[in-house]
């Protein structure tokens, strides 16, 4: 079993609240727009970390992360990129790619919106963990936190950052 604890959209601020909420995780998720190298070094030191760039991020950080990542962790396919839609309304080439080698599991963020649904024609869940910096236009800082065990995704978590 792993348990993870995935954010995005940083975009260079790092809450404080983030390492008690991630502490008992295995692995730290980011959906792009980390902001900048030195929270991405932070993230590294905290916990095993695995990121996609995002469009705000810079040559530094497009060298170090890839713009889509698929791995498998615990029986269960992952696809994480940036900007990736939603169910039902994907960004292009997005539902390409998951149709290629589709995961259980796909996250992205961008949006700033907290989003969790299944796609019931890719028989996947998507994930965007909303937005955990200060900028945008979201009001409410978002964290996700799950476990993966055995090929399946259990135990959701919401967490609203304090302001």
């Amino acid at each position: 079993m792993k348990k993870i604890g995935l954010m995005s959209d940083t975009h260079s601020y790092l809450h404080p609240q983030v390492f008690k909420y991630f502490d008992k995780v295995d692995e730290v998720w980011h959906a792009g727009d980390i902001g900048n190298i030195e929270l991405a070094d932070q993230l590294e030191a905290f916990k095993p970390f695995r990121a996609v760039f995002g469009n705000i991020d810079g040559a530094d950080l497009r060298v170090r992360y890839p713009e889509h990542l698929s791995f498998n962790v615990e029986g269960v396919g992952v696809f994480i990129t940036h900007i990736g839609g939603y169910p039902g309304k994907y960004a292009p080439g997005i539902r390409e790619m998951l149709l290629k080698n589709t995961p259980k599991l796909f996250i992205c963020g961008h949006s700033h919106i907290l989003k969790v649904m299944p796609d019931p024609a890719l028989k996947l869940l998507h994930m965007n963990p909303g937005a955990c910096g200060q900028q945008g236009w979201h009001k409410v800082k978002t964290l996700l936190r799950f476990e993966l065990s055995e090929g399946n995704i259990s135990h959701l978590e919401v967490i609203e950052l304090p302001k």
